[in-house]
């Protein structure tokens, strides 16, 4: 992990955070800066990646297609959605031709309509790519799949939210029962993607949750959902995590949940007002 973000931090880009868990087996690198100079930092950061990490030995209960798995682009202060997207492009053609490795271009960079949802692209995972491979060709780079690296989803799209909900059970199926019922594709709250996964270690099961559309859907009403479905079992929230970094939006709707104030603004903060 220090040797992929290290090779990301080439000048104009600010290495934002890098973070994972045993359990996931996955981690989270977020970098900011100019399309073309960032662009650059995450090539050496995927180089960096599929030189040091096997697959063939890697084992996570987070779904993963590649050592470098997905690369969003994501529009910031004044940068467009096309911007996003000829920065997916450009990063896309050279993973494909100077490391050798499969690139699918998903979400708002997807040729395919049909590669657009990340969980179609990564079905299967690594250990079925060459049968996916061979079915359905990839954007960029080889049909097959680096022995070692797999292959990459690079894309763009607007910010999302991941968020896990630890419950305080160890039985998987909760879990499951739960993530199904929450997600938009189960029939629950729009914009929400939901994931069982048994973190272990920790003695209990999660709900890992993305949410794609958080001005739709507030974190908070997500984990109350949460937290409702759960009391089926006779289980309960015991704790929360956020992965990476969310908007200030999130943050200001969570506290107008749960503080219920629905007119608290930024204003109202004492360091953002003196910034």
């Amino acid at each position: 992990m220090r040797a992929i973000a290290s090779a990301a931090q080439i000048p104009g880009v600010k290495v934002l955070g890098m973070e994972g868990d045993r359990d996931h087996n996955r981690s989270v690198l977020t970098l900011a800066g100019e399309s073309g100079v960032l662009v650059e930092a995450v090539f050496q950061a995927a180089a960096t990646a599929a030189a040091q990490i096997d697959l063939r030995r890697h084992a996570g209960t987070h779904p993963r297609m590649g050592a470098v798995d997905v690369v969003p682009f994501i529009p910031l202060e004044g940068a467009t959605m096309d911007d996003a997207v000829g920065a997916a492009r450009q990063l896309g053609r050279r993973v494909g031709e100077e490391l050798g490795i499969p690139v699918y271009l998903y979400e708002r960079a997807a040729s395919n309509p049909a590669h657009r949802n990340l969980a179609d692209v990564r079905r299967g995972q690594f250990e079925g790519l060459a049968e996916r491979l061979a079915a359905d060709l990839p954007d960029y780079g080889p049909a097959v799949p680096h022995v070692s690296a797999g292959a990459v989803a690079i894309g763009a799209r607007l910010p999302l939210i991941a968020f896990n909900v630890f419950l305080n059970t160890a039985d998987i199926r909760v879990a499951q029962a739960v993530a199904k019922n929450v997600r938009h594709s189960g029939g629950g709250l729009s914009g929400v993607k939901a994931l069982a996964m048994d973190t272990v270690s920790q003695g209990q099961v999660q709900v890992s949750l993305n949410l794609v559309d958080y001005p739709r859907t507030a974190l908070p009403r997500a984990v109350e959902m949460v937290r409702q479905e759960a009391l089926q079992y006779g289980v309960s929230v015991s704790r929360t995590e956020l992965v990476g970094m969310m908007p200030v939006q999130a943050l200001l709707d969570t506290a107008r949940y749960y503080l219920q104030q629905p007119h608290l603004s930024m204003a109202q903060v004492l360091e953002w007002s003196l910034k």
